[in-house]
């Protein structure tokens, strides 16, 4: 939220002294420190000091801007003539510039076309430089154009460039700089939190403030308060009641407070420059004079309302409720089309409607054609209908209290995120509503305005509930001793009302702090105010639950997994847990069974069912590398639920040439760091080869394995498929392993080096082609008994004396006891795996 300081100040008037002060005394101090004598302080030097204290409160500065003041050479000026220029797209200002007499100029501008009369500007003269330009005198289309009338964006004081700035006749006397009336300010951008929804305002975060230092708060002026019924009608069901949508849901209705109130005979046009100024400083544009009302009573109490064109409140009525039919169209302000239903919270107006009740009402209003009748999507935008116009000039209020849920939904549905509905989802005051309808009708009178002395309030806003505070647990709960007194004060100073009774504190919240509901949120506040750094440095206390007993077990097991993973040169990434159909189809992954209802892009639409799509969409990112080693550890949403993954990506050598000559890539390379990282951990890990349907889809139905670890299934590797290396532009081999986390652990027993040596027996089977290494070495591992050690490959031949269609995969069998093995102990054992091979239909080769 951005607010301008020079507003800060008018709220809280002891505030600059205040901070010079803080910053004196700072200085003198720091001053004190090194030797050096203190500093004069700068003008504008103590607006820093709000950082600080701002901080401390909860509402850091995201950024702290210095607006310069227009240019010395910059006047305000009268238009006493515009004329359009035949043949051009231009206009013929005369201008009334005081000291300079009259002038001319010639302006392109949109809103330059038929300017009347008596409008102000303001007028770079010549001489006066802009940024690197400096304008002069110059003839456009025969026209001697002196200076230039200037946008907000041209002179660095807003963002808008659609048109020339505008004020109101009278503003000032012609000639006057305008430095002396737009000085120069500092813009503070204040992060809000969403649950302290009661400082997005100049009030609210000021209130804050002023309770913090303990200044006076200056509030803004009060409007005039009704003092009869109001000239508007306003249908809106009671408290409870809910319109039905179908037979099997009700929604109840989303409005508990509407105030409606009428303003006659108001001058419209450009606002007054004190009016333009604080909206630009706070990041908004100027509209028109009463659009602008409405946006600044938002930016100072915090409460969006809506005014209307009095003549499209047909028969002076306003009519709250849902959408009559699904898909009714409603044409906004700026003149987008969206469909609302029943389950959307609209304004219309009074046509053809003359019965009291709501029911009969809503069926009468449906033979209005669709839309026609809708003057706003309630608290998100205004409508086309209703809308204030040029030549507008009775005007009727809306101040109402919507429910912030119903409003989020329709909001988020719709696509609409406006400065109301960012303030009503996150909660507003609930009695706010009738002062900010006065509020607007005083500033509008000061528009020359005739305010009508009544008012229509409908509705009951809900009260805050009272809080039982115990100070004792307050103070075990903040670790320090605050009097019961003390903490009194401050909650007061905040707007509580406190009364103690029997050692206990009995505190109402004010309506605007919705976020205050039971005693932890006022220790909070007690804290906050008593500053957190005032908080005594203590040592905490553990003391471990046995439930609790080896809870972090998991966490440190990832962090080792994911250090060994970065030993073997791997680089982690982070994705996102979103995909889409799209990407699934491409990575012949399982479509994503979890959908979002409001994705933000078409390529996040729901959650990951496999980690490997991420990995290769970042290594097509990177498809330039000549080497692309990554992994990452999350979350995946699969069919069968959540669970966690562990992914691995290579692709190219697995080092440069330049760090180690002929380490080259390929399957043994990825399989072999696989078996690095299982050495690392203290695991044992096989890889079974796949076949037929068992191959994942996204791998190379040649180049795939089951990997085992510590003798159980847990995930694949493999090299990536072709055609999906295609679909992500990706060239060369790439090679995947995804593996379920936690991995299975082993069972540690520790056992003295043997001292007796091993018996080595050497075999070779003759199996077909298609029995894989793995399926081999299981075989003798089931059938050798306690005395085998180990089984390791040694080399795998076909040819000469092998039939076609076998192939001879010779192994080394290590046996090793306690003592020294005799041949008459291991021979019976070979016999006895010879004769297993034999029977599976294998053979054994002779020679």
């Amino acid at each position: 939220m951005k607010l301008p300081y020079s507003w800060l100040k008018e709220l809280i008037p002891d505030l600059e002294a205040h901070l010079r002060q803080r910053l004196t005394q700072r200085r003198a101090s720091e001053s004190t420190l090194d030797g050096s004598a203190a500093l004069d302080v700068a003008a504008g030097a103590e607006v820093h000091e709000l950082e600080p204290l701002l901080a401390g409160l909860g509402l850091p500065l995201e950024d702290t801007v210095h607006v310069p003041a227009p240019p010395e050479g910059v006047l305000l000026v009268r238009v006493t003539e515009a004329a359009a220029m035949e043949g051009t797209q231009l206009t013929r200002l005369t201008l009334d510039t005081g000291p300079h007499g009259q002038r001319t100029i010639a302006s392109g501008a949109p809103n330059a076309v038929g300017l009347p009369a008596g409008t102000m500007l303001a007028l770079v003269t010549p001489g006066t430089r802009l940024g690197e330009l400096e304008y002069g005198v110059r003839m456009l289309q025969g026209v001697e154009s002196w200076g230039m009338a200037a946008s907000a964006k041209e002179l660095g004081l807003g963002e808008s460039s659609a048109g020339l700035m505008l004020f109101p006749d009278g503003t000032a006397a012609p000639g006057t700089p305008m430095h002396t009336l737009w000085p120069a300010d500092w813009v503070l951008d204040v992060e809000v939190t969403p649950n302290r929804a009661d400082v997005l305002s100049a009030l609210g975060l000021a209130r804050d403030l002023a309770a913090a230092l303990q200044l006076t708060l200056h509030e803004p002026p009060a409007g005039p308060a009704a003092t009869e019924a109001g000239e508007i009608t306003v249908v809106l069901p009671e408290r409870g009641l809910t319109v039905e949508r179908d037979p099997a849901q009700r929604l109840r209705f989303g409005c508990d407070h509407f105030v409606a109130r009428t303003v006659n005979g108001v001058q419209n046009g450009p606002s007054p420059l004190w009016l333009q100024r604080r909206l630009m400083l706070c990041g908004s544009r100027s509209v028109s004079a009463i659009v602008d009302v409405s946006n600044y009573v938002m930016l100072e109490l915090g409460q969006p309302t809506a005014l209307y064109d009095r003549r499209a409140v047909l028969g002076d009525r306003i009519v709250v409720g849902f959408g009559l039919r699904q898909g009714e169209r409603v044409a906004d302000l700026m003149g987008s089309v969206h469909q609302v239903g029943p389950e959307d919270l609209l304004i219309r107006d009074g046509r053809e409607i003359q019965i009291p009740t709501v029911q009969e009402a809503f069926r009468t209003a449906g033979e209005v054609q669709e839309g026609t009748s809708v003057l706003g999507i309630a608290g998100i935008v205004g409508a086309e209908h209703g809308a204030v116009q040029a030549d507008t000039q009775d005007v009727v209020i809306e101040s109402a209290h919507f429910d912030p849920v119903l409003l989020r939904r329709t909001s988020t549905r719709l696509g609409l995120k406006t400065d109301a509905v960012y303030r009503y989802e996150r909660g507003t005051d609930p009695l706010l509503p009738p002062r900010a309808a006065d509020r607007i009708a005083a500033l509008l009178s000061d528009l020359g305005g005739t305010v009508h002395p009544g008012a229509t309030v409908v509705g009951e806003p809900a009260r805050p509930e009272s809080i039982r505070l115990d100070p004792e647990y307050a103070r075990a709960l903040l670790g320090m001793e605050i009097a019961t007194s003390e903490m009194q004060g401050m909650l007061e100073r905040l707007g509580c009302t406190v009364e103690p009774q029997a050692g206990q504190l009995q505190v109402t919240p004010p309506s605007w702090r919705i976020d205050l509901l039971i005693q932890e949120d006022l220790i909070e506040e007690v804290a906050r105010l008593h500053g957190y750094a005032s908080l005594p440095e203590t040592l905490p206390v553990l003391l471990v639950h046995p439930d609790n007993a080896g809870a972090e077990q998991a966490s440190l097991e990832r962090r080792e997994l994911k250090r060994a993973v970065m030993g073997l040169g791997f680089q982690e990434v982070v994705t996102y847990t979103f995909t889409s159909d799209e990407e699934a189809a491409r990575a012949r992954s399982e479509r994503p069974g979890v959908r979002l209802r409001n994705p933000l892009t078409v390529e996040r639409t729901g959650l990951r069912t496999a980690l490997y799509p991420s990995l290769l969409r970042t290594a097509q990112t990177h498809s330039r590398e000549p080497r692309t080693l990554i992994f990452e550890v999350g979350h995946i949403f699969p069919a069968s639920g959540e669970a966690e993954r562990l992914g691995l990506l290579m692709r190219g050598p697995l080092a440069p040439d330049d760090h180690q000559a002929g380490v080259a890539g390929g399957f043994r390379a990825f399989r072999g760091l696989l078996d690095a990282l299982a050495s690392t951990l203290g695991a044992e890990v096989e890889v079974r080869q796949l076949r037929g349907a068992a191959v994942p889809e996204a791998l190379h139905p040649g180049i795939a394995g089951e990997v085992v670890w510590n003798g159980q299934p847990v995930g694949w590797l493999g090299a990536l498929h072709p055609e999906v290396a295609a679909s992500f532009g990706l060239s060369g081999d790439t090679f995947l392993l995804e593996v379920a986390l936690p991995l299975p652990g082993r069972t540690w027993a520790f056992h003295d080096p043997s001292r007796a040596p091993a018996a080595w027996r050497d075999l070779a089977v003759v199996a077909p082609q298609a029995v894989s290494y793995g399926e081999i070495a299981g075989l003798l591992r089931q059938h050798a008994g306690e005395l085998l050690e180990s089984v390791r490959p040694l080399s795998v031949y076909t040819g000469e004396s092998i039939a076609e269609g076998q192939r001879s995969v010779a192994v080394r069998l290590t046996f090793r006891a306690g003592r020294t093995l005799s041949d008459a102990e291991v021979d019976p054992l070979m016999d006895r795996l010879m004769a297993a091979v034999r029977a599976e239909g294998w053979s054994i080769r002779e020679r």
